[in-house]
């Protein structure tokens, strides 16, 4: 079975593709996803089709992060990768995952929080292992002890030590 990929902004969702989107990212997690995809507002979807009927999703947002007291990296953080229970282990996630980092290029890096370490580490990511932080009006909020994060490096990604503490700012939804 072939994926075709398409690649949609949240605007031009359509109110149908939307919660058609949430359904398979329900399905896929087990559970209601539907708030935290609300707060996705200015997000990038990548949507994977066989025979048209959609089977993957992933998405990304812009988000700020910062290795130490360094300078903030734009980063595509990326969210939801999720496929249709049926079609799992045919590489459509892996294949979606492939897209992204081809999409992102002018990011400064590409982060997410995985639901396998070992799964993402076989597309080229890699575990940050320093303390994780959110970064809030009122100061720094360490994360718990159990949150992962891995990166993706990019072109621009600048020299980067995987065992310093790693920041991001706060925002709705799941902090990381």
């Amino acid at each position: 079975m072939t994926l075709t990929l398409q690649i949609l902004p949240s605007r031009q969702l359509t109110p149908a593709l939307r919660q058609e989107i949430i359904a398979l990212c329900n399905r896929a997690y087990e559970e209601n996803l539907a708030e935290l995809f609300e707060t996705f507002t200015n997000a990038t979807h990548v949507l994977g089709y066989c025979e048209n009927e959609l089977v993957s999703h992933a998405l990304w947002v812009t988000r700020q992060l910062q290795v130490g007291t360094g300078p903030l990296l734009r980063t595509a953080y990326v969210e939801l990768v999720a496929t249709e229970p049926k079609h799992q282990q045919r590489g459509f996630a892996a294949t979606v995952m492939k897209r992204i980092v081809e999409e992102v290029q002018d990011y400064a890096l590409a982060a997410l929080s995985p639901f396998s370490v070992e799964y993402y580490a076989r597309l080229g990511w890699e575990l940050w292992r320093g303390p994780l932080s959110i970064r809030t009006a009122e100061g720094w909020l360490a994360s718990p002890s159990d949150e992962t994060v891995m990166i993706y490096r990019l072109p621009q990604t600048p020299s980067l030590d995987l065992t310093a503490p790693l920041s991001a700012e706060w925002r709705e939804g799941e902090l990381w």
